[in-house]
């Protein structure tokens, strides 16, 4: 499975801004697909994630102002961000897992995840 983010730049606070992930290769083992951002001198976090059944999970910090979405054939994901704010900024991550890889993400279990894109960089400025 390989994941291509894009969409990245840089933005005023307030503003909105949609990152995009192409996912090629033996997509139907994948079961869920995340966002994931890592700040300059932070760890990864999760931002948000969406199983293959259609469940979502927001990280408190982005909830009310980003939405996942997927195209119906699980080849392309996005992350709408609205109100954007300097916090923020970060390396955006696509990452894509098998069974059970949804439900570690949200306790933290990042790594689990089995197939990660380069990511793209989100700047927000103040």
């Amino acid at each position: 499975v390989k994941l291509v983010e894009s969409g990245g730049g840089s933005v005023e606070a307030g503003g909105s801004l949609r990152v995009s992930c192409a996912a090629s290769g033996f997509i139907t083992i994948i079961d869920s697909m995340g966002w994931f951002r890592q700040a300059p001198g932070k760890g990864r976090e999760l931002v948000a994630i969406i199983s293959r059944g259609g469940d979502t999970y927001y990280a408190d910090s982005v909830k009310g102002r980003f939405t996942i979405s997927r195209d119906s054939s699980w080849t392309t994901l996005y992350l709408q961000m609205n109100r954007l704010k300097p916090d923020d900024t970060a390396t955006y991550y696509c990452a894509a897992g098998g069974p059970g890889r949804y439900r570690a993400a949200i306790e933290g279990k990042w790594y689990d995840m089995d197939y990660w894109g380069k990511g793209t960089l989100v700047t927000v400025s103040s």
